[in-house]
């Protein structure tokens, strides 16, 4: 075979560094950890860049690839990680950036009926490395409903509630397991979201949230507090969003923790 030239590696002479180059929107099978079941099977959309110095051409698109197949039957927290330096070094870049967004399937039984269906959970991994170190956090989005506390206050008869998604972020410390931040995230809801029910839960489920309205702020708020209080990340952000049933907007609210400012 005769040898062919490697063009990525030519020269380029107009000076211009790029901050990433790479392959975006990559759809793959992966395992990941599951508290219950060990591992699960679920299909990631990945992103993954490298920086490329201004004289070289291009990057080698088909190491990212290669490299990402060979993590993906085990692509727990640190093993991403271990991803990102992997093609670090083989691309012989300066930094590297992945992010990876997947649903994570629980099983879930309805409160009165107990039959189980199953609930996919918005998650992802988000990450970068580079000479100074590692930056990784891992987001969960869980779908919740909430009460409005005054529709229930000012009204005769009912109040208005909705769905909303409550998004988490988490700035890797100690391991942890995504099962727990959701359960975290449901018990400061009016109530949680589920895929099967019957009517005595729909008439559980109707009472137990008007009976624990919720503002997106003091969902937020919660969220927050029960999470501090867990002293496992170093940063960490919260945000709901309720896709309200009466109003032609949206409510939102957002909050931060930095560990940083939180010491005595």
């Amino acid at each position: 075979m005769l040898s062919m030239i490697d063009v990525q590696n030519l020269e380029d002479k107009r000076k211009v560094p790029l901050a990433k180059v790479g392959v975006k929107s990559l759809e793959y099978p992966i395992r990941v950890l599951d508290k219950v079941k060990k591992v699960q099977h679920t299909t990631a959309q990945v992103d993954l860049f490298a920086n490329l110095p201004h004289h070289f051409k291009g990057t080698h698109m088909s190491r990212f690839i290669e490299i990402f197949h060979a993590y993906r039957e085990d692509l727990s927290m640190s093993r991403f990680l271990e991803m990102l330096n992997h093609i670090r070094s083989n691309l012989k870049a300066e930094s590297a950036f992945g992010s990876l967004r997947f649903p994570y399937f629980l099983e879930k039984c309805a409160p009165v009926s107990g039959l189980s269906g199953i609930m996919s959970y918005q998650c992802g991994y988000h990450g970068q490395v580079d000479h100074q170190g590692n930056h990784f956090t891992v987001s969960v989005a869980v779908p919740v409903t909430t009460v409005c506390p005054c529709s229930k206050t000012i009204s005769d008869r009912g109040a208005h509630n909705q769905r909303g998604i409550v998004r988490v972020e988490l700035e890797l410390g100690p391991f942890f397991w995504l099962e727990d931040i959701i359960d975290i995230v449901e018990k400061s809801a009016s109530s949680p979201v589920y895929s099967l029910l019957k009517r005595e839960d729909e008439k559980y489920i109707t009472e137990h949230a008007y009976d624990n309205p919720k503002f997106v702020e003091d969902v937020v708020r919660d969220v927050y507090i029960a999470i501090r209080e867990l002293r496992q990340f170093p940063h960490f952000s919260v945000e709901a969003e309720n896709y309200e049933s009466i109003h032609n907007h949206n409510a939102f609210a957002y909050a931060q923790y930095n560990s940083e400012e939180d010491a005595p």
